[in-house]
């Protein structure tokens, strides 16, 4: 089984005008097309590697700070 003759495209293409009518054709080829060029250019874009900044990230410092719930003990001297 190889590629297809002239007489078995000219019935394949019959039978895309019959499904879709001859108006739809264009389109779906237009719309094709598109999808190829869209995913030739995501190919290209997974290909190209990717830019590295040389900034290190900034390193957060754990401070021993504990938030407290209770209210701040006050101590009250009488007079």
């Amino acid at each position: 089984m190889g590629m297809p003759g002239g007489t078995e495209l000219l019935i394949i293409f019959g039978i895309v005008i019959l499904l879709f009518g001859a108006k739809k054709i264009p389109e779906l080829a237009k719309g094709f097309g598109k999808g190829i060029k869209n995913f030739k250019a995501e190919m290209k874009e997974e290909d190209t590697p990717e830019v590295v900044s040389s900034e290190e990230p900034k390193k957060v410092e754990k401070t021993e700070e504990v938030a407290s719930t209770e209210a701040p003990k006050t101590t009250t001297t009488q007079a």
